[in-house]
């Protein structure tokens, strides 16, 4: 199984470069990424070489927008017990967890030198948020029960820039620590594993087509992508996307 989103996202794609077609996900100087992400769109069904008119353009903020349209409604279905919020692009300041970040935020704006001094950790925006509402007499209503990063592909800056945001959040929160993930369609276990492995910045990467993805790699990869793969699996950092609705609902 893959995310249900999953087709309207993964494709082919004209490379400007040569004219020719290559899979959407995949890192066009890079052979073995190319072959594994064509084995995902073998194995999701997708006709070799057809360029679907639909598909997104900015696909990062395609995935973005479409996690959370997806943890919006299955959340609730899973467990209408609480109330939940997701949104988009919504500053940490917002939580309970980091409502003192607020405070810094006021106070760099009165005094914008201080900005050099303090940083700007008080803005960081997750691509995604899952809120849980506190109930009634709460002045703030909601804490963060998750931050999900989402990223088409994986390269060294966006592993960087995860884990630079993620250890901040994990350093400056005053209550229960959020569910920290990254959801992408990265095809190389390689650089899957890049930002699976770690110290726990991370907890888990959720990837969108991930039955195919092992189905590919399987096919078409080197010894050493395949290790890398199975060390990501049986560490448990690499899931299927269905389940993270589930592990955030009963978490």
């Amino acid at each position: 199984m893959s995310a249900p989103f999953a087709t309207q996202l993964l494709g082919w794609k004209k490379l400007k470069s040569s004219g020719k077609t290559a899979p959407n996900s995949a890192d066009s100087s890079s052979n073995p990424s190319k072959a594994i992400a064509g084995g995902i769109l073998h194995y999701l069904g997708v006709a070799p070489n057809e360029i679907l008119p639909g598909t997104p353009k900015a696909l990062g903020t395609a995935l973005e927008r479409l996690v959370q349209q997806d943890l919006e409604k299955s959340l609730p279905d899973i467990d209408s017990s609480r109330s939940w919020q997701v949104d988009r692009k919504k500053v940490i300041a917002d939580f309970s967890q980091y409502r003192h970040l607020d405070n810094l935020k006021k106070a760099v704006d009165k005094n914008p030198v201080l900005s050099a001094d303090l940083g700007i950790d008080y803005l960081i925006k997750p691509d995604v948020t899952v809120g849980v509402d506190h109930g009634p007499g709460e002045e703030i209503t909601s804490f963060l029960h998750a931050a999900v990063s989402c990223k088409w592909t994986i390269r060294s800056d966006r592993v960087q820039n995860v884990r630079h945001e993620f250890l901040q959040m994990i350093r400056h929160r005053r209550g229960r620590l959020p569910h920290l993930v990254t959801v992408t369609a990265e095809p190389l276990p390689s650089r899957i594993a890049a930002i699976a492995r770690g110290t726990g910045e991370v907890d888990a990467v959720y990837h969108i087509a991930f039955d195919e993805l092992k189905q590919a790699v399987e096919d078409v990869s080197s010894k050493q992508q395949k290790a890398d793969l199975a060390e990501c699996i049986g560490q448990g950092r690499l899931r299927p996307y269905e389940e993270l609705a589930r592990t955030l609902a009963t978490w």
